[in-house]
């Protein structure tokens, strides 16, 4: 396998994670406007993104493979708990 070849298959691996990551960012900033009005785009992708790698990673781990229906769900799962400890965790609000 060439070096271009592992890049893509690294990418793709990564891909799933990042894009939820994405997506699950920009719905809760549009669902919670008003709560999340005070924190920064930047902060949200970061955390979510780093749970759902961290997820993905360990779906590898203890499956053996990527691609399993249970990683998906541990990374949704995983997702959904930084955002809500980014976004609401540790402020109050008014």
């Amino acid at each position: 396998m060439g070096f271009l070849d592992a890049l893509w298959h690294l990418l793709n691996f990564f891909a799933p994670a990042l894009g939820l990551a994405a997506t699950a960012t920009v719905l809760s900033k549009l669902l919670w406007w008003r709560r999340l009005r005070g924190v920064a785009w930047t902060r949200l992708l970061g955390w979510s993104a780093a749970a759902a790698t961290a997820a993905l990673l360990g779906g590898l781990v203890v499956g053996g493979a990527d691609g399993r229906v249970a990683t998906y769900a541990a990374m949704v799962l995983a997702t959904a708990l930084a955002l809500a400890w980014a976004g609401f965790g540790g402020r109050t609000h008014g």
